[in-house]
């Protein structure tokens, strides 16, 4: 393929992605992202209206409720407003953007305060925890939720793109938590979701920026250079410095996760015994070492709890847990340690208990059972034998087990032992076997004739 070829297909695949024919006037972009930076009158109320459906939505861990409340919320307003602000160098735009987004936040944080303070439901569900502990991948949804907002704004096709946004990017969701934790004084729930919050409104802003350069927006007349530098240098170090935070904690969420899956393997691998069975096994990551705690309950055949423990210590190494504190609990004490959700499971590994030991108990009267009958079999057929087989002077029967020396395999075979003061000749053994076989309804019969 030649230079000019190449040149073609590289110039095709560029025009998939160019921007130019999509966008509309950079003064009508601007015109809609200010409209949305105001926070007054309708605006207002919408976004308290938002925040009590999205507080109703985390008090009750509905999440298509929480979903609504980020649809009608017009939170991510100010939010585009600084990013395009900074990309044009519009100071006064600047200003106005941050003052619209710290009054909607203060609002916001307050208007769910009051609502948690009088809600009946304190308790913290999964939708409220999720918004404690931002990881990295909150800094790439806020980066490219952003992105995708001014991408929207910007173009013509815009279908429903700015919903999206607004979803992806869950901005009302936090600052109820922040209100949470306010209303029932948890440091944890008000600064992991404020932080959340932070991390979603710089880097949709950042993102912003941009985009607000990739689609080559001018810079306002008579900027001032010097300053649109200072203020380019303060939103790039708040975004590297906002990110620190969210890199330590993924890291964290990664070595907890592994050390989740090591003690899971561990338990599925290393506690298989025959009559005791795992309940429930909970893993506690406290950062490494003997931090780490991993609790086990056992139900079933107690064992020793010192050569288990001893054991199992052991085996730690092997599964990347070396350090790790093993807790065992068994008997009476796993009993009282089961939850609700491990109710069930301890119910059926009883069941299943009961079960096989039912089974073991029939298995065991079927062995006396059949012992017994062979026990008075002998005496029950000595007329009979007399009469039929006047030859025979003494009879013994017993079950035996057989073992093939090659195959090893293993089969249980009736056996009758005879005797006599004269030889029992062949024709007559056989008549004794079917005779047996058929008065003691037998499966079958081998007749020996010995000396007893």
């Amino acid at each position: 393929m030649d230079t000019s070829s190449v040149n073609a297909l590289v110039k095709r695949v560029l025009g998939y992605f160019s921007l130019r024919s999509y966008l509309i006037p950079q003064a009508d972009a601007e015109q809609s992202v200010r409209e949305g930076v105001s926070f007054s009158g309708v605006n207002m109320l919408m976004l308290i209206i938002a925040i009590f459906i999205a507080s109703l939505g985390l008090n009750t861990n509905s999440t298509a409720v929480i979903i609504g409340a980020m649809l009608i919320s017009p939170l991510m307003g100010p939010i585009i407003g600084l990013g395009l602000a900074v990309g044009i160098h519009d100071f006064e735009l600047i200003k106005r953007s941050f003052r619209n987004l710290l009054m909607a936040t203060m609002f916001s944080v307050l208007t769910s305060c009051i609502y948690f303070m009088v809600s009946p439901v304190s308790e913290a569900h999964s939708e409220l925890l999720a918004r404690t502990s931002p990881t990295i991948y909150d800094v790439f949804i806020g980066f490219f939720g952003g992105a995708a907002g001014i991408l929207a704004i910007g173009s013509r096709v815009k279908g429903n793109v700015v919903p999206g946004v607004a979803i992806a990017t869950a901005l009302m969701p936090p600052l109820c938590t922040v209100g949470y934790g306010l209303a029932t004084l948890q440091p944890n729930y008000i600064f992991g979701a404020l932080y959340l919050f932070f991390i979603n409104s710089v880097f949709i802003a950042v993102a912003t920026t941009a985009g607000v350069r990739l689609m080559g927006y001018s810079y306002k007349p008579q900027a001032d250079e010097q300053r649109a530098r200072s203020v380019r240098r303060l939103v790039y170090t708040i975004a590297v410095v906002t990110m620190i935070p969210a890199v330590y904690m993924t890291y964290s969420m990664y070595r907890e996760n592994n050390f989740i899956n090591d003690c899971q393997r561990f338990v599925r691998e290393e506690f298989k015994f025959a009559s005791t069975q795992v309940v429930n096994s909970t893993p506690s990551y406290g950062g490494g070492g003997r931090d780490n705690t991993l609790t086990v309950l056992l139900m079933g055949r107690p064992l020793n709890q010192d050569s288990l423990i001893e054991v199992m210590n052991g085996r730690l190494v092997y599964y990347g847990l070396s350090g790790t504190r093993l807790n065992i609990i068994q008997g009476v004490s796993a009993i009282n340690n089961v939850n609700k959700e491990d109710g069930q499971r301890v119910y059926a590994i009883a069941q299943s208990t009961i079960v096989a030991q039912q089974s073991t108990i029939d298995s065991l009267n079927n062995v006396l059972s059949a012992d017994e009958r062979f026990d008075s079999a002998s005496v029950m057929v000595r007329p009979e034998v007399k009469v039929l087989f006047p030859r025979v002077e003494q009879l013994s029967l017993a079950r035996m087990i057989v073992a093939d020396i090659d195959s090893g395999k293993v089969d249980t075979v009736n056996v009758a032992l005879i005797s006599g003061s004269r030889l029992i000749s062949e024709s007559e053994r056989t008549r004794l076997a079917r005779y047996l076989q058929v008065r003691l309804a037998l499966a079958g019969v081998l007749v020996r004739q010995v000396e007893l």
